[in-house]
């Protein structure tokens, strides 16, 4: 059993770094200004022309990185809110955390730009951290008033729907000249994003998911219940700490740079566990952060390329193919329960 249960993981991983891959490259070369593959890979090399190199290097390699790094950390932020709360349809779009971190951005972004200052990556980060955890908090407050899963859920999205109302009441009053980049970026894109971004965002990201990965033993122990992981010597107190901080952190970055991004965090978790056919935190975090990778590399072609010259936002086309995931861990859920 063992064996055949590691064969199949080995097959779904290969299958998805495969897949990764190749959307990549995809996201390289596919565009308004279509690159052939030799064009793509002289790029890198230095024997295409200057526009092929600027196209490649200076937009299309950040915006793919991007939608790498941050479909991960949606992915792996949304495995960790599951785990924490048991539940499968916990996530950070769900609960309301990325529009917290959405809030205190654009409340940021305005405040700042009415005196001509940007905000630099890492002020950009803090911004959303800080809305993040305010929202988090509420959940947890919540979440000893409440008898159930369920309701929680609900109060999540009731706290996303108020901060979502409360950042498009502030950009209706924001300055004209900065409405604009103020709604793109809370529509949620991978564009616009460069190379210095890329840096900063790989440094969170990749820190929060090996210092979640280092976590997978206890969370193993959690998943069979709080008695078992006290039994087994995991300090429930530090633990869920270090879930609700890393969380909260991978969320409020891909807020950050991308705005606010649906249903990744819910979906891409439950269809890797599906395919892999187990939860273990060992193997689903490295999985669902190569997941929620193909998951958003995916998503941003069609975005770009379904009505081209006109983009669609992220959250358009994460929220078709995301949502019947959630209905169908809804169902699935429901099904276990009756039984």
């Amino acid at each position: 059993m063992s064996r055949k249960r590691a064969i199949r993981w080995t097959i779904c991983f290969a299958a998805l770094a495969l897949l990764a891959v190749v959307f990549f490259i995809l996201e390289l070369a596919v565009g308004s200004a279509k690159l052939s593959l030799n064009d793509v890979a002289g790029a890198f090399t230095g024997s295409s022309d200057r526009s092929a190199r600027t196209i490649v290097r200076d937009i299309r390699l950040p915006r793919a990185l991007a939608a790498v790094l941050l479909g991960g950390a949606l992915s792996v932020s949304g495995f960790l809110l599951q785990s924490f709360f048991n539940n499968p349809i916990a996530g950070p779009y769900v609960l309301g955390i990325s529009s917290g971190a959405k809030l205190t951005v654009a409340l940021s972004m305005m405040f700042t730009m009415k005196y001509g200052i940007l905000l630099n990556s890492a002020e950009m980060v803090g911004a959303a951290f800080v809305g993040s955890m305010l929202s988090m908090g509420a959940i947890l407050l919540l979440s000893g008033r409440v008898k159930n899963m369920a309701q929680l859920i609900i109060a999540g999205v009731m706290i996303g729907y108020i901060c979502s109302a409360l950042t498009e009441l502030a950009v209706t009053f924001a300055d004209d000249a900065n409405i604009v980049n103020l709604h793109n970026w809370s529509m949620g894109s991978f564009s616009g994003i460069n190379m210095n971004n890329v840096k900063t965002i790989a440094v969170i990201v990749l820190a929060a998911v090996s210092a979640a990965f280092m976590l997978s033993k206890p969370m193993s122990a959690y998943q069979l219940g709080e008695s078992y992981a006290k039994n087994m010597g995991v300090n429930i107190k530090l633990f869920r700490t270090a879930l609700i901080l890393l969380s909260s952190i991978l969320s409020a970055c891909v807020t950050a740079f991308a705005g606010p991004v649906s249903f990744v965090g819910i979906a891409v978790p439950h269809l890797v566990k599906t395919a892999f056919g187990t939860a273990k935190p060992i193997v689903i975090i490295p999985a669902s952060f190569i997941g929620g990778a193909v998951f958003c590399l995916v998503c941003d072609l069609i975005a770009r390329m379904l009505f081209a010259p006109v983009e669609l936002s992220i959250s358009t086309i994460t929220a078709v193919f995301g949502a019947p995931v959630v209905i169908m861990a809804m169902l699935s859920r429901r099904k276990e329960v009756s039984e």
